[in-house]
């Protein structure tokens, strides 16, 4: 049986994917922030995390920095160049974004799948991957093989890298039209949390309202 760990900074949401895969795999440990991920990885060596983009203390790219890429700050960190041979990551996100699925296969995961995923399709995927496949959302597939193929790949952008990934999400949405709430419902988070990330945003970008805010996302084609 497939040993996972499950991070996601959302307790609620990890019981649901618990429930949702049953008895199909062994879940060893949980974590939600990226401090306990990196220890939970070191402590119990899974086949293979399912790892959310969004995470506190760094998000997924940053748990992938540090177990995958040798920077070993402590003795969480002591066994990454094994860990890199045995275990695979999943992303699992509400996030679509370009840069947030770019970003962590650049980091060495070795798929990315959307939180729309049935349970029986996220077990196949996380088999998959176990044994070594690629695997994404369908509608993903294109995206990446066109994103690594392009000369035009999205660059690094001075005024985005401001911004925290939980802001950026926030960002995509208000671009897109969603109404507070809409956002809260889909991320799992307050209105009142909503209000704080899009404030914060406005402030960093040094714009007025969400309308300035949509246009600037629609010349970045972040929407």
């Amino acid at each position: 049986m497939t040993r996972v760990v499950l991070v996601d900074d959302h307790q609620m949401f990890r019981s649901g994917v618990k429930a949702e895969l049953g008895d199909s795999v062994e879940i060893v440990g949980e974590a939600g922030d990226v401090d306990e991920a990196v220890e939970v990885i070191a402590a119990t060596r899974p086949d293979v995390v399912l790892l959310d983009v969004h995470l506190p203390g760094g998000g997924g790219v940053e748990v992938l920095r540090r177990v995958l890429g040798g920077a070993r700050s402590g003795p969480a960190e002591a066994a990454s160049a094994e860990q890199a041979a045995t275990t695979r990551f999943l992303a699992l996100s509400v996030s679509d974004a370009a840069e947030d699925v770019i970003g962590v296969i650049r980091g060495g995961a070795r798929g990315y799948v959307t939180k729309t995923i049935s349970g029986p399709e996220l077990t196949g995927a996380i088999g998959r991957v176990a044994e070594g496949d690629a695997v994404f959302s369908p509608r993903l597939a294109g995206f990446v093989l066109d994103a690594f193929a392009a000369t035009d790949a999205p660059s690094i952008d001075p005024e985005l890298d401001q911004l925290t990934q939980r802001e950026r999400e926030v960002l995509r949405l208000i671009a897109r039209g969603y109404a507070y709430k809409e956002i809260a419902k889909e991320l799992f988070i307050s209105v009142k949390t909503v209000e704080t990330h899009v404030s914060s945003v406005l402030r960093k970008l040094q714009l007025s309202n969400r309308h300035e805010l949509s246009r600037w996302a629609a010349a970045r084609r972040l929407v």
